[in-house]
């Protein structure tokens, strides 16, 4: 993942230009000198997050931005999180893109920091996954990391990941999980990690030196079963819960799991409520 605030420039720049190359409405209806202040209501409340992709906003539009929450902090609801402040127009041409950008970062933190809350009190740790909006992965990470969540692969270049369809590959070719694996160590590659479906497909990827165990759709009594079997042929093997997961079932998956990644915490996630009020 490339640096944060340059991930956040970018994102910034991008929500900008889909707005076009003026804001037509404000031109007409605002005098260009007119000064003023919008502030950041935070109006449902929750975990705030987002805020670096929001300055970026606010500095492109050579807005100044003064923050009254930090990212991570539980903030009640109607709170003032911020407060933009520059010439009016350019405080109107930013409001959206803030707003989008923290309703968006701020559902999803406070969705994490549900899980985590749920497995307080136990090892496990809570992952996001790949499965974030285009173009804004950095943002739906972030947010992950400011609800409490940690840090999972952010792209493919990284870590292995044989899912269902490698070992199909891997099947077609005849060749072996192991040899796989000693080629991505060759590379450099420390974190090797291996969805598995089956019993077999568990010792097959212990005996390969897999760092790493995806258990993907199987049921809590099955993850703890596998995972047993997995550490007792690769001590210090990592065990990963994946697919199915809810705030209804995550505790027993906590039982059984070193983490557990859930893909609904940025493609389902809700937007929070975050107003601008503009102030003279």
């Amino acid at each position: 993942m490339n640096d944060l605030h340059a991930e956040a420039e970018r994102i910034a720049a991008v929500a900008l230009a889909e707005d076009g190359p003026c804001d037509i409405t404000t031109d007409v209806a605002v005098a260009s000198l007119l000064h003023g202040e919008g502030v950041l209501e935070f109006r449902s409340g929750g975990v705030f997050a987002g805020l670096v992709f929001a300055h970026a906003v606010a500095r492109q539009c050579d807005c100044s931005v003064e923050w009254q929450a930090a990212s991570g902090a539980v903030v009640p609801a109607g709170a003032v999180v911020g407060t933009v402040r520059g010439r009016l127009a350019a405080v109107l041409r930013a409001e959206r893109p803030i707003l989008n950008l923290l309703q968006r970062a701020c559902g999803i933190a406070q969705a994490t920091r549900a899980f985590v809350d749920a497995l307080a009190d136990t090892r496990c740790r809570v992952l996001h996954t790949r499965k974030t909006a285009p173009g804004l992965r950095a943002l739906d990470i972030d947010a992950v990391l400011a609800g409490g969540g940690e840090r999972h692969r952010t792209d493919l270049a990284h870590q292995v990941m044989i899912k269902d369809n490698h070992w199909q590959a891997l099947r077609r070719d005849g060749r072996r999980l192991a040899d796989v694996l000693d080629r991505a160590r060759e590379r450099g590659v420390t974190a090797l990690y291996v969805e598995v479906e089956t019993v077999a497909q568990v010792e097959e990827a212990c005996a390969a030196g897999a760092t790493r165990l995806l258990i993907d759709n199987q049921r809590p009594e099955t993850v703890h079963a596998w995972g047993e079997l997995a550490r007792r042929r690769s001590a210090g093997i990592e065990i990963e819960a994946t697919g199915g997961i809810t705030l209804d079932n995550v505790r027993a998956y906590a039982e059984a799991a070193d983490f557990v990644s859930v893909g609904m915490l940025t493609h389902g996630v809700r937007a929070a409520d975050v107003a601008l009020e503009v102030r003279f």
